[in-house]
């Protein structure tokens, strides 16, 4: 629980433990890939080789490894996508809150962010992500129906053994 815990603590806890995307990207737009991408390694204290290290694997992760000196303001939505979730996984999260991921995409670009959600799951990632399209919500293996900021559907709680879930909130 966090609840209990002061900002600083709060601060800690996404530091270290949570992943974001967004569904506006937030990337800095004047920013490279790259920068974009190490930002949070900064907010770690993490030197500037390592943390140049662990942005290109991230980008090469997503497949951008050819795009981290175009700035946010140069790519395709699908690819300013793919440096917001480069940006969620470069520090290795527990777990990554996807709000949206794919509601500013075309049908080919949300099938390639929600493959790359699908993989990034199956090693060991939790997902959370909220999102209105059934497409998406119907990959998860879990669904949590809302209406009115009230839960109206609770699908099945997965097994326990699986060491992550992919849930979607609907």
């Amino acid at each position: 629980s966090v609840g209990d815990l002061d900002a600083e603590q709060r601060a800690l806890v996404r530091r270290h433990w949570l992943g974001f995307v967004f569904q506006s990207f937030n990337l800095l737009p004047r920013t490279t890939a790259l920068e974009n991408v190490e930002l949070p390694l900064v907010y770690r204290g993490m030197g500037r080789a390592e943390r140049r290290r662990h942005a290109l694997r991230a980008l090469d992760e997503v497949g951008l490894s050819g795009k981290g000196h175009s700035t946010a303001n140069q790519l395709s939505g699908g690819e300013q996508q793919r440096v917001a979730m480069a940006r969620a996984i470069v520090a290795a999260p527990a777990v990554i809150l996807a709000d949206e991921p794919t509601g500013n995409l075309d049908s080919l670009m949300t099938r390639e962010i929600m493959d790359l959600l699908e993989r990034i799951n199956e090693q060991g990632t939790t997902i959370v992500m909220v999102t209105h399209s059934p497409e998406c919500a119907a990959r998860a293996q879990r669904q949590i129906h809302l209406l009115d900021g009230k839960v109206v559907d609770l699908d099945a709680v997965p097994s326990l053994s699986r060491p992550s879930v992919l849930e979607s909130v609907v």
